[in-house]
């Protein structure tokens, strides 16, 4: 199954880095206003095409519409371009994430940026990797640590009371566009805590694995342990998680 993710992510990224840069590239709307391009739609078509390929009668959930096998008690969930926007206007940060749930319980993520070759994957109680080495998250606290801020469309009621709040925890804050790529880097130590709000499971359900197989933290807003079907997540090294729930829930 792991081998099986790993191609599917990489198929999506070559689809990707044909589409990346293209300044003619179409960019449409969706209902919740965020935009989709060709690139995602055909980057979803490869990955689950790699899938059923291996395994058909698996259930398939994707961000572009694919919905297989409900059913089923295995169950792939796809983002094939986390950080469309970052994407389209040529921001190098983004990837896309697959996840694989067993009855409702993730035991596979992968998340790889093509552009900077950055493969991450986790399995359950195997640990984390980044380009097939062993991450763990990093032991800073908030005072010398960086936050991000990621948002779902029509759910940034908040983002900008928190951001200015969070200076009173944490020395850096950024948003950086992509919910994946973001929970990776706080697998790898490159970033201490984030927080998600009004997110789809195809944002995290891979990266918050590769978080918490990295040794790091990740719960809902309220600090319970966080789920398939959550919306609101903090994911933390750990030594800064109660400065996120306090900043969450102030």
């Amino acid at each position: 199954m792991r081998d099986v993710a790993i191609a599917a992510a990489k198929r999506a990224g070559e689809v990707a880095k044909t589409y990346f840069e293209q300044t003619t590239l179409e960019r449409m709307t969706k209902d919740d206003k965020s935009f989709v391009t060709i690139a995602d739609k055909e980057a979803e078509t490869a990955i689950v095409a790699c899938i059923r390929d291996a395994y058909p009668d698996h259930g398939i959930v994707g961000e572009e519409g694919t919905a297989l096998n409900p059913d089923s008690p295995y169950q792939w969930i796809i983002d094939p371009i986390d950080g469309t926007t970052n994407f389209v206007n040529g921001i190098p940060i983004f990837g896309t994430s697959i996840a694989l749930a067993e009855r409702r319980e993730v035991i596979l993520g992968v998340v790889y940026n093509p552009v900077t070759d950055s493969l991450f994957v986790a399995e359950k109680g195997k640990g984390a990797t980044y380009n097939g080495k062993p991450i763990h998250v990093s032991d800073q606290t908030g005072e010398k640590g960086l936050v991000t801020f990621g948002f779902g469309a029509g759910h940034d009621v908040r983002r900008d009371e928190l951001f200015v709040s969070a200076r009173s925890s944490f020395k850096s804050r950024r948003t950086l566009g992509s919910s994946a790529i973001e929970l990776c880097y706080v697998a790898r130590g490159g970033i201490e805590a984030t927080i998600m709000q009004g997110l789809s499971s195809w944002d995290y359900a891979a990266g918050a694995l590769i978080v918490t197989e990295a040794g790091g933290m990740v719960t809902e807003h309220s600090g319970a342990p966080w789920r398939i079907d959550s919306r609101h997540l903090i994911a933390s090294n750990g030594i800064t998680h109660e400065s996120l729930k306090e900043l969450v829930q102030g």
